[in-house]
């Protein structure tokens, strides 16, 4: 096997954790999967002879990388559309996606990504690099062009700002979701289909989870009616559901916090329900971070 081939294969082994960190960074599975890329070509112009941490190494390019691509994006006043992002728990359930199913595993959450999109790109990479995937702080500092106490100031900074944003999660935008979310229930505990119609997008998609039997037969269901419908199907199981914080944002469970049936945890674009995802698999619910969601 030749330097080339056997630099591809390094790549490719460490593709999953490299995917999460240029995800965690740029917020955009579209732009780390460029990220990613752009790494691979660096890759293959560079000499690794005295690498001795390929894995560490490897990061360290993809880091900056994605520094580039944030200084780059401030540059040009880009924001992110936050309806690109994709959910934390909303991955497909038959594992044939196991880069997503690599941050579903390690999992930020939708509402840190809104905090981490209002730092400043060394920011961003200090605090995610240090706080997140446990590089020190010299091992950051080269990647942001600052000396070792600067990188800790910035990620102590952006440390300050996410802690913030946590004790104010009650947002417009959290609040709406919550809304959304409770009226969805009330609608199907009482079976009124028009006002699950109103909360609903009307191509709405609902992933269920085939491992749960009652549903194993529809694990994709698309259109604001047969949503409706099958919430509708399930009030009894409605009443026994109670919101929740999944990954930070807004869900519901079905069972004990400590134990959880399932959860469903909803996408909102507009004020209406987008989407809405089922996880029962234990193995999958074990990775979430699930909290009481107070009154």
């Amino acid at each position: 096997m030749n330097d080339h081939n056997w630099l591809v294969e390094q790549f490719e082994a460490h593709r999953n954790h490299l995917q999460a960190v240029a995800y965690r960074m740029l917020g955009s599975l579209s732009e780390a999967d460029d990220a990613l890329q752009e790494s691979c070509i660096r890759l293959s112009r560079s000499d690794t002879s005295g690498v001795e941490n390929f894995g560490g190494w490897l990061t360290t390019i993809v880091s900056r990388v994605c520094f580039d691509m944030l200084r780059s994006r401030k540059s040009r006043r880009q924001e992110l559309t936050m309806v690109s992002i994709p959910e934390p728990v909303t991955s497909r359930q038959d594992g044939s996606d196991p880069e997503h199913e690599a941050l579903m595993a390690d999992s930020v959450g939708l509402a840190m990504l809104v905090v981490l999109e209002k730092l400043n790109p060394a920011e961003r990479i200090a605090f995610v690099l240090h706080d997140i995937f446990a590089l020190s702080f010299s091992e950051i500092a080269p990647i942001i062009g600052r000396n070792e106490a600067a990188a800790r100031q910035l990620a102590s900074r952006a440390r300050r700002r996410v802690q913030d944003a946590d004790a104010t999660t009650e947002t417009a935008e959290f609040q709406c979701k919550r809304e959304l979310v409770d009226a969805f229930f009330a609608a199907s505990r009482n079976g009124n289909f028009e006002k699950l119609l109103s909360v609903l997008d009307p191509n709405v998609v609902l992933r269920n989870d085939p491992v749960f039997a009652p549903v194993a037969n529809a694990p994709v269901v698309r259109g604001s009616e047969a949503v409706a419908k099958l919430a509708k199907q399930f009030a009894d199981r409605a009443r026994s559901m109670k919101p929740v914080l999944v990954n930070g944002s807004v869900g519901v469970i079905a069972g004990p916090l400590d134990q959880p049936i399932f959860i469903l945890e909803f996408t909102v674009v507009d004020r209406k329900i987008t989407e809405i995802g089922m996880i029962a698999d234990q193995a999958r619910l074990r990775r979430l971070d699930i909290a009481a969601l107070n009154d």
